[in-house]
């Protein structure tokens, strides 16, 4: 570890664990629906019409999240490809690139807490949470939240160590915490500013003194993320006068705090349920990691990270809507503290309840070895081959680390469970995913189209999922099944998709319009966004385009 910590080399390993990690499967896995394909969606609109104010989902305004994602997105589709591309990864790129500076600043931030060999290791086990590694592969917002949230709070707990006798930070760590918050809020809002004021409460209640936030200079730092995110706000507003911002608020943030918005609710608790899943690999050490630290929460760096991570954890277990990722930005914290403990020789990681965590942890392991088995044959062509060998070395790794963390060999259990990481993580999403074809029905109905001539926008009926808008083009018509029918009656050179729950209304309409339906390419899969099966059949006229 003393060679591993020294110099650039931290920097260095995280930076090839985030590549193993984040690169697998980033360009072979298609657009996931929902979230991500509105995002990639929105983003190619803003490259199309060159308006990089308004938030668009073909003619609806998307109120949902400000513009930062789309604004990197975009960036990075000009520098690295092209509006008209239906290829994926140079979205997901500011993601993957976020989570990798999320991962570094962990190092950076927690050497100052801790120490460089708790830091370099709790930036490992950072890097390697399940939740992290799939949204480093999506467009979305929430990796970039994470960096924006670790840079924010990392600056935080500097001037909180200064005023307990270490060194106290200067302008430039004030300046870069108020660009994380204004760069954050232009990201996803309030989200940052939340975590890091419920932070400041809990560390000056529990202090009784707030002395020490002085040095954050808050007059000026308001003034920096102001200046930041409120031009596109003021925009925003004005271009839309002033929908943007009240359906954003009416339509998105307060149901999300009234109910449980889109069927995603849960009851208080349910994050603390999922987290030996989202945190999988590195929960393994979680449990008895967090029982350590609070032994020791008298020290200035864990009652930190528990200011950090408490009150934010508490706050997403009360908002009834509930998505696994929500509780990210609460991630670093908590990888310090475990490898803290892991470091630092814990009893508690050797005693019997841990050793029984140990042994359940390792449960997972079997599981997901058996989707990769499982999967395939549920939605591919059959059993593969090679999912015997991938589930093999994801179920050796997954039990070699239960039983050297059993043997009390800490150090090399935390090592082990990176190792676990990169071997099933390549596994999923380069080797399994991609081969799930019942699962992409977009992807299947685009290579149809694509292979069937036609002319002007496909009209499709009964499937509105964003994913296959982005593959087919801005222009895409999602309607029912009569109006498909109609598209029809333009001749041979229209094509219609309809999915099995429109096609009586299809047929009606197209024997009232004389239009006599062709079928020229059928799609079979499973629509997991509403759980159930679909069939999208391509319908056409007979005749010469």
């Amino acid at each position: 570890m003393e060679r591993l910590t020294g110099g650039f080399r931290p920097y260095l390993l995280l930076s090839l664990l985030c590549l193993f990690l984040y690169l697998p499967g980033l360009v072979s896995v298609p657009p996931l629906d929902r979230d991500e394909s509105r995002f990639v969606q929105a983003t190619r609109q803003m490259l199309e019409t060159g308006d990089f104010i308004r938030i668009q989902f073909q003619q609806e305004m998307r109120a949902k999240k400000p513009v930062g994602a789309y604004w990197l997105q975009a960036a990075s589709v000009s520098l690295f490809s092209d509006k008209a591309s239906r290829e994926i990864w140079p979205y997901r790129l500011p993601s993957a690139l976020s989570a990798w500076a999320a991962v570094l600043m962990t190092f950076a931030f927690g050497r100052h807490l801790f120490g460089r060999q708790p830091a370099l290791l709790g930036a490992a086990l950072l890097a390697s949470c399940l939740i992290l590694v799939a949204e480093a592969h999506q467009a979305k917002s929430d990796a970039l939240l994470l960096a924006c949230a670790v840079a924010a709070q990392g600056a935080l707990g500097r001037f909180y160590l200064g005023s307990k006798g270490k060194a106290v930070p200067g302008m430039g760590v004030a300046l870069a915490f108020w660009v994380a918050i204004g760069v954050s809020i232009l990201v996803k809002g309030p989200v940052v500013p939340a975590v890091t004021l419920l932070t400041i409460l809990a560390l000056v209640i529990a202090d009784r003194q707030a002395a020490w936030l002085v040095g954050l200079r808050p007059m000026t730092g308001v003034i920096v993320a102001a200046s930041i995110a409120a031009p596109w706000f003021v925009a925003i507003s004005q271009a839309t006068g002033g929908a943007f911002v009240g359906e954003a608020i009416k339509g998105d943030l307060l149901p999300k705090l009234l109910g449980a918005q889109e069927s995603h609710g849960g009851w208080p608790g349910t994050y603390l349920a999922l987290a030996v899943v989202t945190m999988w690999p590195a929960s393994l050490l979680l449990w008895p990691g967090l029982i350590a630290a609070w032994r020791e929460r008298l020290r200035p760096e864990v009652r930190y990270c528990f200011a950090w991570v408490v009150p934010a954890w508490v706050m997403f277990e009360l908002v009834p809507t509930k998505l696994p990722h929500y509780v990210l930005p609460a991630f670093p914290a908590l990888c310090l503290l475990m490898a803290a403990a892991v470091i630092g020789g814990a009893p508690v990681l050797l005693s019997r309840g841990a050793k029984v965590w140990y042994g359940l942890w390792s449960l997972i392991c079997l599981v997901l070895a058996a989707a990769v088995v499982i999967a395939p044959h549920q939605f591919a062509d059959g059993f593969a081959l090679m999912s015997i060998p991938s589930a093999l070395a994801i179920v050796g790794t997954g039990l070699l680390t239960a039983i050297l963390a059993l043997r009390g060999r800490m150090r090399a259990t935390a090592m082990a469970v990176v190792v676990t990481a990169v071997t099933a993580f390549q596994v999923v999403f380069e080797g399994v995913l991609p081969q799930l074809d019942m699962l992409f029905v977009s992807r299947a109905a685009a290579e149809l189209v694509a292979m069937r001539p036609h002319q002007g926008a496909v009209v499709v009926a009964g499937y509105a999922e964003p994913s296959l808008v982005f593959l087919l083009g801005t222009d895409t018509v999602l309607t029912n099944g009569a109006n498909a029918a109609v598209n029809l009656t333009k001749g041979p050179a229209a094509l219609s998709l309809v999915a099995d729950r429109e096609e009586k209304d299809f047929f009606a309409a197209a024997a009232a319009n004389n239009v006599r339906p062709v079928v020229v390419g059928m799609v079979r899969g499973f629509n997991y966004s509403r759980g159930k099966p679909v069939t999208l059949t391509a319908y056409a006229v007979e005749g010469k385009l």
